[in-house]
């Protein structure tokens, strides 16, 4: 079985929202995952929609492998830059003088197709 593997980085998008679209399609076939994403209302839906069009377009043209046998083995979201102080911070004042930053927050999406094992 060969695992294939894509990675979004830098998505304009907490990891926390992203996370709440990924839980709905992990462990699904790629043909359900696909059909199923165009109709969920979080906007996350369409970044994870296209790491996992780019996983399937991995799989078809480096290694020869069918859409139709392939599943999502591993997904994930995690924290990208913009959470530490830096370029992801933005002045925000806040009550009696104080400084109140807001935070840009990013994230990274990783993808990992399997092959269907036919036992």
């Amino acid at each position: 079985m060969m695992q294939v593997r894509a990675q979004a980085k830098h998505i304009p998008m907490s990891a926390q929202k992203v996370r709440r679209v990924i839980n709905q399609v992990r462990g699904m076939p790629v043909v359900d995952a696909l059909s199923v994403l165009p109709f969920l209302p979080h906007a996350a839906a369409n970044p994870v929609e296209k790491v996992i069009r780019s996983a399937v377009a991995n799989a078809e043209e480096n290694i020869g492998l069918s859409r139709s046998d392939l599943y999502i083995a591993h997904i994930s979201a995690d924290d990208g830059p913009g959470v530490s102080p830096g370029k992801g911070r933005r002045p925000r004042f806040g009550g009696r003088g104080r400084y109140r930053p807001i935070r840009k927050r990013s994230s990274h999406i990783t993808v990992v197709l399997d092959e269907v094992s036919e036992d």
